[in-house]
């Protein structure tokens, strides 16, 4: 496959959105399974929404790093696109229903989708330019994030985040 960005970012954004779609309903399709609970979706909070965003991403990163070894800049772009991307849900969803009130389901739904576009224009643009001091380090930070998700998913803070809007529960 070319090593076009645009190209690998493109399928980026269509193997965040298919896998993330996949994960919003992958921990009720398997009755409950706790092996799948930390990377999927286990009710409708903010938080879990973000997960959703967050492993697609992710694990994408780590295939797509395997064909950009030469980008010195790599990490520290995909940790700020998803840094982006998890302030992005929280900041739409928040601010619209601030706005308006109770947002309707394909709102919340889209906001996934804007949030998994801006991520992946936002890194298209700065793999130009972006420098990099410590490729190790973002990485690092990148798996402290998903080592967070696991760890929230079992021992839920309780701050409105991870509150699920429905049930008023926090975590499974």
């Amino acid at each position: 496959m070319k090593r076009s960005i645009s190209l690998w970012q493109f399928l980026g954004f269509a193997v965040t959105s298919l896998g993330g779609t996949l994960l919003h309903f992958l921990y009720e399709w398997t009755n409950g399974a706790v092996w799948v609970a930390p990377f999927s979706g286990v009710n409708e909070s903010t938080w879990e929404h973000m997960k959703l965003l967050f492993f697609p991403m992710f694990l994408y990163a780590i295939v797509q790093s395997r064909f950009f070894k030469d980008r010195e800049n790599f990490w520290c772009v995909k940790l700020k696109g998803i840094l982006l991307g998890l302030i992005s849900i929280p900041v739409l969803f928040y601010t619209y229903n601030g706005a308006i009130g109770k947002s309707p389901d394909w709102l919340n739904i889209a906001i996934f989708f804007i949030a998994a576009a801006i991520v992946y224009i936002y890194e298209t643009r700065i793999f130009k330019t972006q420098t990099c001091k410590s490729p190790k380090l973002a990485f690092a930070v990148l798996c402290a994030i998903a080592l967070l998700f696991v760890i929230f998913t079992f021992a839920t803070p309780k701050f409105p985040l991870f509150q699920d809007p429905l049930t008023g529960k926090y975590g499974i």
